[in-house]
């Protein structure tokens, strides 16, 4: 069913009404022609014709009194099919109007039609008053169960292509009012409608079957037929089936989220639970979407391993904690003049162009980029995160990034590049709302101290004993001496790093 109305919508959207009600009519001539071929056939009449034009006739009126009704509601839906400009979200509330008006009208109206058409065909086949009657509350109750089964599963199929259209993938329809009853006081009422019309037809069968009571095992035929002719075509098919839907489509968006794709909304196209939960759950990928923005965001400010840790550990990161790591302060040479003789737009693309080097060179060697100064920056290796051999790691960074900065710029740009080993706080500072993950101790001043004494010994890159210590390997340094240096009372011992 659900391709015969999304076919309808797609090629007969403007006519949408007329196409439903023409579906309608035959649905409700293939559930009432049982009914009335059994009271034929107790009658021991032989007019069956004669009913199945009574249940042909008889349907007109059922769907005009049904479908007819509120039909200027759904206007503005056809409208929209027929490419005019209107309010979608105002159409879709109106579809739900539409659908529970029609739910109403179905289930009271539908059950004394159905009483008025088996009484009228137990006329035609010669039934006594008192049957007369009787054939009347049969109606009555085939007509309401029926109803219960079927008729808000089918209201909600014939109504989805038209939402899912309206809605056109954003949230028109996610906060808009939800119906009583819910679609467990639907479901509830569904499975007791379902036994009793399937004891009722089954009854009926077992009255019209000949020799059901000189053959026992007719009983289990009757229930074989019963269970083809009624319980998988109307219950099944036309009562539950529609529920499962919203299931599947739950579960294909649960499959798209796990693996990482949050951009498939569900199609909100109840106003029951399930289009609550289709509602929440596109509340929920908005939310994951908008926190893998903000991580992104994150990312971009902040070293990926920070940011990791940060969304890891939350509160836990924020402790300091003495660690011993490699600092490295990496400067620009004679930056003063150039920014004087420059515009500040070439100013920003040349530190951009330099920090394009440093942050790879860094983050690829297992540090972070602490935080940038100016025209230099502050890299650790070893916090937050363990990082064993981080002097060797800091080593290699800076190498990479003197031989890249020679590459791309030649003597076009020079750098200082300053690195210590030493115990330090690693932790957060700050206040009101304004934090910042960063090193407190000696062994970092020495490092910025250190990246000064480059201009001094003409170095690109200086080490301090301690970062030698550190060091696994020792090849292509040079003894630079001890120098003194601002807030050490000791002289620092440094070695200078052939570039070769």
């Amino acid at each position: 069913m659900d391709r015969i109305w999304q076919w309808a919508w797609d090629r007969h959207g403007a006519r949408y009404t007329l196409i439903t009600s023409v579906i309608a009519y035959a649905l409700c001539v293939a559930i009432y022609l049982c009914p009335a071929l059994a009271v034929v056939a107790y009658e021991d009449s032989r007019r069956y014709i004669d009913a199945a034009v009574a249940v042909v006739v008889a349907a007109a009126p059922m769907v005009a009194i049904t479908v007819l009704p509120g039909h200027r509601q759904f206007r503005l839906a056809e409208r929209f099919a027929a490419g005019a400009d209107v309010d979608r979200t105002r159409a879709l509330a109106a579809t739900y109007a539409y659908s529970r008006g029609l739910t109403v009208r179905w289930l009271w109206a539908t059950g004394p039609l159905v009483a008025l058409l088996l009484a009228g065909v137990g006329a035609i086949a010669g039934a006594s008053p008192m049957r007369l009657l009787q054939y009347g509350v049969v109606g009555l109750c085939i007509g309401t169960a029926v109803q219960l089964i079927a008729i808000r599963s089918v209201v909600e199929a014939a109504m989805r292509p038209v939402r899912t259209s309206l809605a056109g993938g954003a949230d028109v329809g996610d906060a808009l009012p939800r119906s009583s009853p819910t679609f467990a006081d639907w479901s509830n009422a569904s499975m007791i409608a379902t036994a009793f019309g399937y004891a009722v037809f089954g009854a009926m069968l077992a009255s019209v079957v000949p020799r059901t009571d000189e053959v026992p095992l007719m009983w289990v035929v009757i229930a074989a037929a019963a269970t083809l002719v009624y319980a998988v075509p109307v219950s099944v098919g036309l009562g539950f089936s529609r529920s499962l839907q919203p299931v599947r489509d739950l579960t294909a968006g649960a499959e798209h989220v796990a693996a990482g794709d949050y951009s498939r909304r569900l199609p909100v196209v109840q106003d029951d639970d399930l289009g609550v939960l289709s509602a929440s759950f596109n509340r929920m990928q908005a939310g994951l979407a908008e926190r893998q923005r903000l991580q992104a965001a994150f990312g971009t400010y902040v070293d990926p391993g920070l940011a990791q840790r940060l969304l890891e550990q939350g509160d836990d990161v924020f402790t300091g904690e003495r660690r011993e790591v490699t600092v490295m302060f990496v400067d620009i040479r004679d930056f003063t003049p150039f920014a004087e003789a420059n515009v500040a737009e070439d100013v920003v693309t040349r530190l951009n162009a330099l920090f394009e080097i440093v942050v790879p060179a860094v983050v690829e060697n297992g540090g972070h980029v602490n935080k940038f100064l100016g025209d230099g920056a502050m890299a650790v290796f070893g916090a937050p995160n363990d990082l064993e051999n981080h002097a060797d790691a800091a080593v290699a960074a800076a190498q990479r990034i003197l031989g890249e900065v020679n590459q791309r710029f030649g003597d076009a740009l020079r750098i200082g590049i300053g690195i210590n080993t030493g115990k330090v706080i690693a932790g957060t500072i700050g206040g009101a709302g304004k934090l910042e993950f960063t090193l407190i101790g000696d062994a970092v001043n020495v490092a910025a101290r250190v990246e000064q004494l480059t201009k001094t010994t003409g170095d690109a890159i200086l080490l301090t004993q301690q970062t030698v210590d550190g060091m696994a390997g020792t090849t292509g340094l040079v003894d630079r001496g001890l120098h003194a240096v601002k807030g050490k009372s000791t002289a620092v011992q440094v070695y200078g790093l052939d570039p070769q």
